[in-house]
């Protein structure tokens, strides 16, 4: 996840004591800023991440930081125990916690303009200037009316002598931006909201329980999921978790009665041999005719058409509680510093900003145009216009329904293509096992089946190939369950083509008949990927379609912003921090040394440290040299001894394995120990292969659906421009390797910025990569390296040189 936007400093003079923050560069014609955040609406994991990520950004800046306890209803009544000033210790350990610390509450006097004009006056007495609001689309469209009435709401309390003059003119203008804390992830211009995967997480990991009683009992569960006017998280957890059957409201049945339609996927489904059958109702499931369907409705059906033994699930509030993920807790950081650069650079004439994310970048989006775009949805829906209700959602949305609806139709419906048109698609998976790696071969072979390909897996990895010609045709029964279970069910290794043997990898390439390729797996993929495109002139059975997915805990596949199974890496890695974090807070003045893999890449550990606060990361990238040893060190002694004894005072320190060949986690915890005089101790904990984590994360199950799709489209596009050079007379002459077209159809699928983009395979292997180090040229995650140290208040030797 990268901060494009960002413009905290690199190089910047700080002052001694810790926090380490910027030496004043106030002048007497230079106001501070005081920046305000509340939280409004029902609460969402990763609230907290985000008011702490405003509170320290705004005070690294310069300028005081407020938070407004109780949401709007604390604007309404005021004074100093609903608005308060804090510090940077006051949001010390909140990434951990779940909900909102500062409280949220539905406020009907703000609805009216007297709760809006007493909302005005305290702010003006708490001499606060900016506001930024985290919550759902009703809070930020209030956030946006106070602000258009902003200069009406002053002179009216001007006029009637509630603040003075000095007041209204220093006040004049009040700053207003959104960050979105929404479980049902309904705010429409951004791919996610706060809490939203949190919540899908909880889902998931219920529906994941609820299929082994399932299965124990032949047993059909109806699952009621959160979700009023927006059906993501049901559609996501039906991914996810390969559910039979969801119902949303943007989508009712259109070919028939959506008990037909259930009964006829889940007779098929049944009739292939599944036991468990799991349909997911959002909250706000409704039929053609908005009748709303109820979990109770759903039950009926299964039990009396289909004299299923059904149970109901209402996970209710469960779904909002808990501690955030790691993306959430990432998110809600990333965005809550962008929000404070969005306010300060903010004119009384700019538009109040909406902080978003497309894909892997932190945008701005027009707030009032969001809202507006949101609330649009709602109304096509009660006008019973379903096609409009999808097409204002994101265009993610409406890919992942399809994708939803293709995969779950598998081989139990008539093909969608022409048999001429029909293709041999292999799928392999190279490198380290990756939570992910099961979803993209599940998806990838029943979105096949659903378009009449035939899907195949090449068993253990290339060598598997060469040696055992290990090729096996998918089928549907056998993959069952696949989506949500960890590593890789068709096997993997490290080897690559010219490792495991050219000639025999092109003879059964040959013999197989394959027409497409899909490799998952890290940088001993994109190498193998290499291979195979670089021996096309010698092989005619390379000439296919041929994509990358990266997958690897270590996120550094060139070409990509992102790879299947760090999410889920970093998600096991930061439960690991937590609890040890913990335990070094429970124990007076200790720190805690965690040794971090990724190999040369320091991705892991970066966004593991932002995620949990830790004090200090080491990275391969940067080396660990004496001086910033030595300064880190001091700076755990001073805060330490500031901290005089508090509790939650834990301090973690991550290191990646490769960031020194000397500093292991042991060494560097006995050295720190001992260069500490007493003032803390260390020690080391090593996760070791935990990292790999066990049942994937939603966010790597559904990305993983996504990419596989893609990648099978890919190659159904790219087909018939790589038959002729297979099929010809002349066979060495009909391959030009200087041909552009032909080259740029063996390609790494990867996210860079706002947008998936295919990348020839010859392009970043030539130009973006660093094959020395297994490592990208360009470090996308650098800016976040950045933002974790401003954000624990560590002062960087290099940036003082």
């Amino acid at each position: 996840m990268t901060l494009e936007t960002a413009d905290l400093a690199s190089k910047v003079a700080t002052e001694q004591e810790y926090p380490f923050l910027p030496a004043s560069t106030q002048t007497p014609s230079k106001v501070q800023k005081a920046i305000a955040v509340m939280t409004s609406g029902g609460d969402a994991p990763g609230m907290n991440s985000n008011v702490r990520a405003i509170v320290r950004t705004a005070i690294w800046k310069g300028c005081r930081a407020y938070v407004v306890m109780e949401g709007y209803e604390g604007l309404v009544k005021g004074g100093p125990e609903y608005i308060k000033e804090f510090g940077w210790e006051d949001v010390r350990g909140w990434n951990s916690d779940g909900g909102t610390n500062i409280g949220t509450a539905r406020c009907m006097e703000f609805k009216e303009r007297w709760g809006r004009l007493l909302g005005a006056q305290h702010l003006i007495e708490a001499g606060v200037d900016a506001l930024i609001v985290c919550g759902g689309d009703g809070s930020l469209t209030g956030a946006d009316l106070f602000r258009g009435e902003w200069p009406s709401l002053i002179k009216e309390l001007f006029e009637n002598k509630r603040i003075s003059e000095d007041q209204y003119t220093k006040y004049k203008h009040l700053n207003i931006c959104g960050t979105v804390g929404s479980i049902d992830n309904d705010m429409s211009t951004t791919d996610a909201t706060i809490g939203a995967y949190s919540s899908l997480d909880r889902i998931c990991k219920a529906i994941d329980y609820i299929e082994a009683t399932a299965y124990s009992h032949s047993r059909a569960f109806v699952v009621e999921v959160m979700g009023r006017n927006c059906g993501w998280l049901a559609l996501m957890a039906g991914i996810a978790t390969s559910a039979d059957y969801i119902l949303i409201p943007e989508k009712p049945s259109s070919s028939k009665d959506w008990r037909d339609q259930m009964c006829d996927i889940v007779s098929k489904h049944r009739s292939k041999g599944k036991r468990t059958t799991v349909v997911i109702v959002a909250e706000g499931a409704i039929a053609a005719d908005l009748t709303p369907i109820t979990p109770d409705d759903v039950h009926k059906v299964l039990v009396d058409k289909l004299q299923l033994d059904t149970r109901t699930t209402i996970l209710g509030h469960v779904q909002r509680g808990g501690t955030a993920v790691a993306f959430d807790r990432i998110l809600a950081t990333l965005q809550g510093v962008e929000a404070v650069n969005a306010v300060l650079d903010s004119t009384k004439d700019t538009p109040s900003p909406l902080i978003a994310i497309n894909e892997n970048k932190i945008t701005r989006k027009p707030l009032i145009e969001s809202v507006k775009l949101t609330k649009s949805v709602a109304a096509a829906i009660q006008a019973k216009d379903f096609k409009k209700a999808m097409d204002l959602r994101d265009t993610e949305f409406v890919e992942h329904l399809h994708n939803y609806m293709a995969i779950n139709s598998a081989d139990h419906n008539p093909n969608k293509l022409p048999k001429e048109k029909t293709l041999n698609i292999a799928i392999i998976n190279v490198g380290a096992p990756a939570g992910g790696m099961n979803s993209a071969v599940y998806s990838m072979a029943t979105y096949c089946m659903s378009q009449g390909h035939k899907p195949f897996a090449v068993y253990n990895g290339f060598t598997g190939l060469a040696r055992h010609e290990s090729v096996k045709p998918l089928n549907w029964f056998d993959m069952i369950g696949w989506q949500s279970r960890g590593g890789s069910e068709i096997g993997t290794n490290r080897h690559t083509p010219e490792e495991a043997g050219l000639d025999q990898i092109a003879s059964y390439f040959t013999k197989h008949k394959f027409d497409g390729l899909i490799i998952v797996g890290g940088f001993e993929a994109f190498v193998s990927l290499n291979q195979l495109e670089a021996h096309r002139q010698e092989y005619p059975a390379f000439r296919i379609p041929m994509v990358l997915i990266p997958a690897t805990l270590s996120n550094n596949v060139p070409g990509t912003e992102y790879s299947l199974g760090s999410d889920t890496a970093l998600n096991a890695l930061m439960e690991y921090c937590d609890v040890v974090k913990q335990s070094a807070s429970s124990t007076r003045n200790r720190a805690f040394v965690v040794e971090v893999q990724g190999g040369n890449s320091g991705y892991l550990a970066t966004n593991a440290a932002l995620a949990c606060g830790a004090q200090i990361s080491y990275v391969p990238e940067e080396g660990i040299s004496l001086e910033q040893l030595e300064q880190d060190i001091e700076t755990l002694k001073e805060s330490f001894e500031k901290a005089g004894g508090r509790d939650r005072f834990g301090k973690l320190i991550m290191k990646s394995i490769n960031a020194s060949k000397v500093w292991d986690a042991e060494t560097l915890a006995t050295v720190m120990t001992a260069e500490a005089n007493g003032v803390f101790d260390t020690k080391s904990a090593i996760p070791g292969h935990v990292q790999q984590g066990g049942l994937p994360s939603p966010i790597d199950r559904t990305r993983g659906t996504r990419l596989a799709v893609r990648a099978v489209k890919f190659i159904e596009n790219h087909s018939d421009l790589m038959k002729p050079t297979r099929q010809a007379v002349d066979i060495d002459a009909s391959y030009n390797p200087k041909d552009d077209k032909l080259s740029e159809t063996a390609t790494v699928l990867g996210i860079k910025g706002s947008h998936l983009a295919f990348t020839p395979i010859r392009e970043l292997y030539e130009n973006e990569s660093d094959l020395a180090k297994r490592m990208p040229k360009f470090i996308h995650w650098a800016s976040t390296r950045a933002i974790a140290d401003h954000l624990v208040g560590r002062k960087r030797i290099s940036e003082t040189k």
